[in-house]
């Protein structure tokens, strides 16, 4: 579409004498559109739409009152309302959801403080290592004790039951060990 100011451009261009294939290579538009906008009088108005009313409308104050009430759970509620007659995706109900949620702070890190010898901490960790040419995983078994935070790693080529058993006995034998050599 042409601008408002572009068609007093063209109509212009066109009382100085220019004829239409130059006042589409002077503008960058095509023949045809320099062609349709001479023959106006007057630029067109852009046409304002009808606001549309959201398929989520109707279920707005449902949704409200489902949050009130605690559930922030925008699966549970879609569902919940397109039982109700709800023709509309969970897009828009997350979308009208997101600003309604309560904000959530929460600490980046929070200690956890225990006894001696009452709690471990295991995770896995992966990495890729060139091995013959190739790269190959690794993983990392992970486990720190909870006092005294104390790490022991261990690396094994899967993370199945019987290597997690494994690392599990080999990380507390040697804590056993290195605790009863302080003694």
């Amino acid at each position: 579409m042409v601008k408002n100011g572009e068609f007093f451009v063209i109509k212009e261009m066109r009382q100085k004498g220019m004829n239409i294939t130059q006042i589409a290579e002077e503008t960058g538009r095509d023949r045809k559109t320099i062609r349709k906008w001479l023959q106006k009088n007057e630029p067109e108005s852009y046409r304002l739409r009808k606001p549309r009313v959201s398929k989520l409308e109707p279920f707005k104050w449902y949704i409200r009152a489902r949050m009130a009430e605690g559930c922030i759970n925008a699966r549970i509620i879609y569902d919940e309302i397109k039982e109700r007659g709800y023709t509309g995706k969970d897009t828009i109900l997350r979308d009208f959801m997101k600003p309604l949620r309560p904000q959530i702070r929460a600490k980046a890190t929070e200690w956890y403080e225990t006894l001696p010898g009452q709690q471990a901490q295991v995770d896995w960790g992966h990495f890729r290592v060139a091995y013959g040419g190739k790269q190959k995983r690794v993983y990392a078994f992970v486990m720190v004790l909870g006092y005294s935070r104390m790490m022991y790693v261990e690396f094994t080529e899967d993370e199945k039951l019987e290597p997690l058993m494994g690392c599990h006995v080999r990380a507390m034998q040697l804590r056993w060990c290195s605790s009863k050599l302080s003694i």
